[in-house]
C-alpha cells in the first residue's frame, strides 16, 4: 500500500482539478460521503443515542466535515455541527457546503464559546473530527487546541476525517496535542504520518476512501512510501523450487561474538538457518568456538584470531574476507564488541568485503565518525541501527532522530549509498533515490535483548538468497515482526525472549507460502 505526503497529496488534488478537470467541490462531496458512511457505521456500533458532533475547522478539512454533517443529518441521524470560524471567512467549497448545510436545517453553531462547545459535546454519540486535516505544519494553539482539549475529555468514540487533528502528515509526531480517533477515514491514499509512531497510535482503524481521484496520479508518487503489507513481504523472500540444493539456498558468512556476547552470534546464526539459509559460517575468537558450538547445531563455526581480550584481532581479517570470497552475503557486528582492535577489523572488513554486507550492532558503532569509509564499498550494503546508533552514526540527536524517522532513514540512505533499517516501534526502511517503506508487524515485546540479533541474522539469509538490500530488508524486518505477533497471540508480549522467535518464525514464513 503506497502512503502519500501533504505535498505529494496536494499535487495530486490540483491535477486531479487543473489536468483532468474533476471540480473540487466533487472531491469534496465524495470525501465528506465516505466520511460519513463510516460515521454512521461508527455511531451504530457504539450503540449510543446521542447525536454525532461534528467538529469543523476553517479549511477543506472543515468543508468535508460539513458534507458529513448533511449526509448524516439526509439519513436520519441526529446531527449537531460546530463550525470554528464565521461563515463569511470561509472560501470555495467549504463556503458553499456550508450553504447547503444550513439550507438542509442542520444545527450550526459557528465560533461557539469553550463554555457552549463543552455543552454540545456532552451525550454525543460520536465527535466527527473534521478541525485541521492534512496542512498542519506548525503546533497547534488558540482556540483548535482548546477544542481538541474539549473533545479529548467526551468519553464518546472519535471519527477523524482524513488525519486526527493535531498529528503530522508528514512525521507522525504530535504537534502540541492531537485527537486520538478510534477510526480514520482517510482519501485516495493513506497519509504518512497515520502509519509512525506516535500518530499510528492516534489514527485508530485506517480506512482509505476512494474519492474518483485519477488511479494514474495515486501510483505516480516520487519519492514512493509504503506500508510493509503482506503481499510485499512475501513477494521479497528468496524463492524456493524442487531440486534446490543448500548451494542454491544461500551461503551466508556471519562475523560476530565476544566474550559475555556469545549470545548475540549464536541468535545471529540459529536465525539465519530458520530463515532459509543453505549454509552459515560463524566467524568468532577463537577461545569462544567450544561455546557457540554448543550453541549452534547447523551452523559451521571457524575460530579465527582474537585479541589478548578475547575479542576479534585485526589479523583475522585475511582469513574472514577469504571466507566472503565463497559467500553471497555477510553479516557483521553482532556481540562483536567495542574493543578498539576489534573496530579497527570491523572498520577494514566493511571497506573490503565485496559480496553484500549486513553492517550491524557493533560494526555500526565502529563507524560512529567514520561512517563515509561505507562510500569506499563495492558491494551492495545494509545498516541496521536502531535510534542510539543512529544518533551516533549521524551526529543527530536521538530526539531529532525519533521526530523525523523516516526522511533521517531516506537522508542516510543517499549520503552512505545503501539500504538502510532504522529499527524501532514502526521500523522504517529506505534505499537511495528515497523509496521507502514502513513496518506495521511486531508489538512491544521486541524491546528485549536479542532480538535485533535475529534481525540481523534473517537479513542476511534472504541476502545470501539473491534479493536486493531493500527487498531482503523488507522481508526480514516484516517476518521478524510477525513472528513476535503470533507469539503474543498465545503469550503475553512482555514475556517473549529473542529465542522464542526462532520457534514462531517458521510459523510466520509459513503464513507466506500459503
Amino acid at each position: 500500500m503506497n502512503l502519500a505526503s501533504a505535498e505529494q497529496m496536494r499535487e495530486i488534488d490540483r491535477r486531479a482539478v487543473q489536468e483532468y478537470g474533476l471540480p473540487g467541490v466533487c472531491l469534496m462531496e465524495n470525501a465528506g460521503g465516505a466520511a460519513a458512511r463510516s460515521a454512521e457505521e461508527l455511531w451504530l456500533e457504539a450503540g449510543a443515542s446521542g447525536p454525532v458532533v461534528v467538529l469543523c475547522g476553517p479549511g477543506n478539512n472543515g468543508g468535508d466535515g460539513l458534507v458529513v454533517a448533511r449526509r448524516l443529518h439526509n439519513r436520519g441521524v441526529p446531527v449537531r455541527a460546530f463550525l470554528a470560524v464565521a461563515t463569511d471567512k470561509l472560501k470555495g467549497e467549504a463556503a458553499l457546503n456550508c450553504t447547503l448545510a444550513k439550507n438542509f436545517g442542520i444545527e450550526l453553531t459557528e465560533t461557539p464559546s469553550r463554555a457552549a462547545l463543552r455543552r454540545g459535546l456532552q451525550g454525543a454519540g460520536l465527535v466527527v473530527d473534521a478541525l485541521l486535516g492534512t496542512g498542519l505544519t506548525g503546533p497547534v494553539r488558540n482556540e483548535i487546541a482548546a477544542w481538541i482539549e474539549a473533545a479529548t475529555r467526551t468519553p464518546a468514540p472519535v471519527l477523524a476525517v482524513d488525519i486526527p487533528s493535531g498529528i503530522s502528515s508528514e512525521t507522525g509526531q504530535v504537534m502540541g496535542l492531537a485527537l486520538p480517533a478510534n477510526r480514520t477515514v482517510t482519501f485516495g491514499l493513506a497519509k504518512v504520518g497515520m502509519y509512525l509512531f506516535p500518530g499510528r497510535e492516534y489514527s485508530g482503524e485506517i480506512v482509505v476512501a476512494d474519492i474518483s481521484l485519477p488511479a494514474t496520479l495515486l501510483s505516480s508518487l516520487s519519492p514512493l512510501t509504503q506500508v510493509l503489507t503482506p503481499d510485499l513481504a512475501a513477494s521479497a523472500l528468496p524463492g524456493r523450487f524442487p531440486d534446490m540444493h543448500k548451494g542454491d539456498a544461500g551461503r551466508l558468512l556471519i562475523v560476530a561474538g565476544s566474550p559475555g556476547m556469545t549470545g548475540a552470534a549464536a541468535l545471529a546464526a540459529n536465525a539465519a538457518v530458520r530463515a532459509g539459509a543453505g549454509l552459515v559460517y560463524l566467524a568468532v575468537p577463537e577461545s569462544l568456538n567450544a561455546i557457540l558450538e554448543g550453541k549452534c547445531t547447523e551452523p559451521l563455526t571457524l575460530p579465527i584470531a582474537e585479541t589478548v581480550d578475547g575479542t576479534l584481532s585485526p589479523a583475522a581479517a585475511e582469513p574472514i574476507l577469504k571466507r566472503a570470497l565463497d559467500c553471497d552475503a555477510v553479516v557483521l557486528g553482532p556481540g562483536l564488541s567495542r574493543h578498539q582492535e576489534t573496530a579497527e577489523l570491523a572498520r577494514r572488513l566493511t571497506q573490503e568485503i565485496r559480496v553484500p554486507l549486513v553492517v550491524d550492532a557493533d560494526a555500526l558503532n565502529a563507524l560512529s565518525g567514520q561512517a563515509d569509509l561505507l562510500l569506499r564499498r563495492r558491494g551492495s550494503t545494509v545498516l541496521t541501527p536502531h535510534p542510539g546508533e543512529m544518533t551516533r552514526l549521524t551526529g543527530l540527536s536521538m530526539e531529532a532522530v525519533q521526530a523525523d524517522r523516516l526522511n533521517v532513514a531516506r537522508r542516510a540512505a543517499d549520503e552512505w549509498r545503501c539500504a538502510v533499517v532504522l529499527k524501532g516501534a514502526g521500523t522504517v526502511i529506505a534505499e537511495p533515490g528515497g523509496r521507502a517503506a514502513i513496518n506495521t508487524t511486531g508489538n512491544s515485546g521486541l524491546a528485549s535483548g536479542g532480538t535485533g540479533d535475529i534481525l540481523a541474522g534473517m537479513l542476511g539469509a534472504f541476502l545470501a538468497g539473491g534479493r536486493s538490500p531493500f527487498e531482503a530488508a523488507a522481508a526480514a524486518v516484516y517476518y521478524h515482526g510477525q513472528a513476535a505477533d503470533l507469539f503474543a497471540e498465545e503469550y503475553a508480549s512482555r514475556a517473549l525472549a529473542a529465542s522464542d522467535l526462532l520457534e514462531y518464525l517458521p510459523l510466520a514464513l509459513r503464513e507466506a507460502e500459503e
